[in-house]
């Protein structure tokens, strides 16, 4: 079975001008491909799904249809569920990603996204809609505050990029130290903060670019000696020793298979 591409967004993108993020739906699906805008992350729904479908109809996709699936039951929904599978590109829009989780998870919604992107279609997801990408997504934890352990909080996601914590929002809001935390209680995985206005384009062969204006932090914990995680107090400061941290912007990418650091080609 084939994978499709998956595009996360670090939330606050540009809808106004060149629109490098966005601009990448009508490069990948085809002139004739769907493009559902979900909005189930956000409480206003109309108002951010009318928002995206007139910035995708200027950057030139035809075929738009914006779903909200604001409900378990609508999650089960015939109707919807087909909507899901027609869609060559399926856009998540930000807001909050347990929303997201709780009313997608485990649904038919849930299998046909899934579904979408197995079959080579494309995921997009912004802010709240990067988040739940993973398969354990950060729920909540504090901005601009040192790695301590009660900083952050997980939550299942769902798992279309395995092996890996993302954050966003990631420069703006200082959340180097939630993400370090979440790498040094599981250092297997790879902690990915995305900054604004910035995205990761993951292919199928499991290698990433980097896209937009800012930076992609990458903290691998696979190299790390010691740390003193598991025996911190809540408020304890965590130490952590000989972690590989990267920090790149547009023109860079990673290669997930042998963790390396690819300098791509302009």
């Amino acid at each position: 079975m084939s994978k499709g591409i998956l595009i996360i967004i670090g939330g606050a993108e540009d809808k106004s001008g060149e629109s490098v993020i966005l601009k990448q739906a009508p490069q990948l699906m085809g002139r004739d491909g769907i493009l559902t805008i979900l909005t189930t992350a956000t409480e206003h729904p109309r108002e951010v799904g009318e928002d995206y479908f007139k910035v995708f109809k200027r950057l030139g996709v035809a075929n738009i249809q914006v779903l909200n699936i604001n409900t378990r039951d609508d999650a089960d929904n015939a109707e919807n569920c087909e909507r899901l599978r027609s869609s060559a590109c399926i856009f998540m829009t930000g807001g909050d990603q347990l929303r997201i989780t709780s009313i997608l998870g485990g649904s038919r919604a849930y299998h046909e996204i899934k579904s979408v992107y197995a079959n080579g279609g494309i995921i997009m997801g912004t802010s709240a809609g990067a988040s739940v990408m993973s398969s354990t997504m950060v729920v909540q934890g504090n901005d601009n505050e040192p790695a301590r352990k009660c900083t952050l909080k997980m939550a299942p996601g769902l798992d279309l990029f395995s092996g890996v914590i993302i954050d966003q929002h990631f420069d703006q809001r200082g959340r180097f130290g939630r993400l370090l935390c979440g790498v040094a209680e599981n250092p297997g995985i790879i902690g990915i903060g995305i900054d604004e206005n910035t995205a990761i384009k993951l292919m199928p062969d499991n290698h990433f670019e980097v896209l937009g204006s800012n930076a992609v932090t990458i903290i691998d914990g696979q190299t790390i000696q010691s740390s003193n995680v598991s025996e911190l107090a809540p408020n304890d400061i965590l130490a952590i020793t000989n972690v590989t941290v990267h920090t790149l912007p547009a023109g860079y990418g990673f290669n997930m298979n042998n963790r390396k650091v690819l300098r791509l080609k302009d």
